[in-house]
């Protein structure tokens, strides 16, 4: 059995979007918005360690229709979720739980920084798998600021929207995430992967087109329940920021290869040891991988990919059986790389699979995790797409 088929083109997410708003609010929309989810190629938890991260954008996107109010209320619906949330421009950070909380920290963070922004309704679907690891929150925040925005006349360009996105989930949501995947959604490129800079913030695309190298970059989702996620990012960013105050520097970033042995010995523990290891590492393993691709040996990446993996596994402690599960057989089935993406702690797999290959690897995976009693994993190629857009 193949990957899946993928979505529908942008004309038919706009009218399903735009139904899908008449249905809710009895109106027509006055715009429909999308942001991409996004994988991260390589450099995992080296965002927050104002580190070098390659994510790239999906073609599975999170579709926003909007129309303005005039009573001051935003009143956001989607088929994903059972709830209506309504809340009006009083509502303060921590004040709104569930998915609702994100287009209300947009507002939040709009009104906060100083732009006029009154009520509008939103109607959110989509097709990024929920929890997966894709990055849907950060999708969800640019496509409502992108409306948001549009709507009331404010002029943002991409990195702002970026930087506002981050806010609504750092300073109103709670989530401490760093600036990647928000960057990932407004700045991506068909065709390129994204070498982030997470200090400076400066981005530059990377050609990376692996059909025209007949290969495919295969997610596979393992709908593997999240596991001790409550407080674990929270826990591994704090451990990386002791680390760096231990060592006298601004973040890991400052650690390169030659000078990680001599910043192990001054470590106090075995754990803040293999966290640090796993940042100075996966940062080497970004720079190799721009490398290769800046020279166009796509192929050549694979060992990187797996030998990220095996860091966030052992060191960084962030997989689970599902997850090594998904890796191990689609590197039986010929993976030239596989790795988690993502957070961690279930979720998406990436591999790097030959075209002709792709079938026997989803077979694969898919009957390893039956062997060992998991549910049925979920799979879709994922060529590098466009960044967050107006469709209509």
């Amino acid at each position: 059995m193949n990957a899946d088929d993928g979505p529908p083109g942008p004309t038919v997410r706009a009218e399903r979007a735009a139904e899908g708003f008449r249905r809710a609010f009895g109106r027509s929309p006055e715009g429909v918005w999308e942001a991409p989810g996004r994988i991260n190629l390589i450099g995992e938890h080296t965002d927050y360690n104002d580190g070098f991260a390659l994510p790239l954008a999906l073609p599975r996107t999170l579709t926003v229709a909007a129309a303005r109010r005039t009573d001051g209320v935003w009143r956001s619906r989607s088929p994903r979720f059972s709830e209506t949330v309504e809340t009006d421009g009083e509502a303060a950070p921590g004040s709104v739980d569930g998915w609702g909380a994100y287009p209300t920290g947009c507002r939040w963070v709009l009104l906060d920084e100083g732009h006029d922004v009154g009520g509008m309704d939103l109607f959110v679907d989509g097709s990024v798998p929920m929890g997966g690891g894709l990055s849907t929150s950060a999708a969800l925040c640019c496509a409502a600021l992108l409306a948001a925005t549009d709507l009331y006349g404010i002029d943002a360009d991409p990195g702002e929207v970026a930087r506002w996105a981050r806010r609504a989930e750092n300073d109103f949501v709670g989530v401490p995430c760093g600036a990647m995947d928000q960057l990932a959604v407004m700045a991506s490129r068909e065709g390129r992967a994204l070498f982030l800079d997470c200090r400076s913030l400066t981005t530059e695309p990377i050609p990376f087109a692996p059909d025209e190298h007949d290969l495919s970059l295969l997610v596979v989702d393992t709908r593997a329940p999240h596991r001790l996620v409550e407080g674990a990012y929270a826990e591994r960013r704090s451990s990386c920021e002791r680390a760096a105050r231990a060592l006298g520097i601004p973040a890991l970033r400052d650690v390169d290869l030659a000078g990680l042995p001599r910043a192990l010995d001054r470590l106090p523990d075995d754990r803040a040891r293999a966290r640090v290891r796993h940042v100075v590492t996966e940062n080497a393993r970004v720079l190799e991988t721009v490398a290769l691709l800046r020279e166009g040996r796509v192929r050549e990446i694979g060992p990187s990919l797996t030998a990220s993996h095996v860091s966030l596994r052992d060191d960084y402690e962030v997989s689970v059986p599902e997850v090594d599960t998904a890796v191990e057989a689609a590197l039986s089935a010929g993976a030239l790389g596989a790795r988690i993406t993502g957070g961690g702690f279930g979720g998406c797999v990436i591999a790097l699979v030959d075209t002709g290959r792709v079938a026997s690897c989803v077979r694969e995976v898919r009957s390893a995790f039956a062997e060992r009693g998991f549910g049925e994993p979920s799979s879709f190629a994922a060529p590098p797409s466009d960044g967050a857009r107006r469709l209509r």
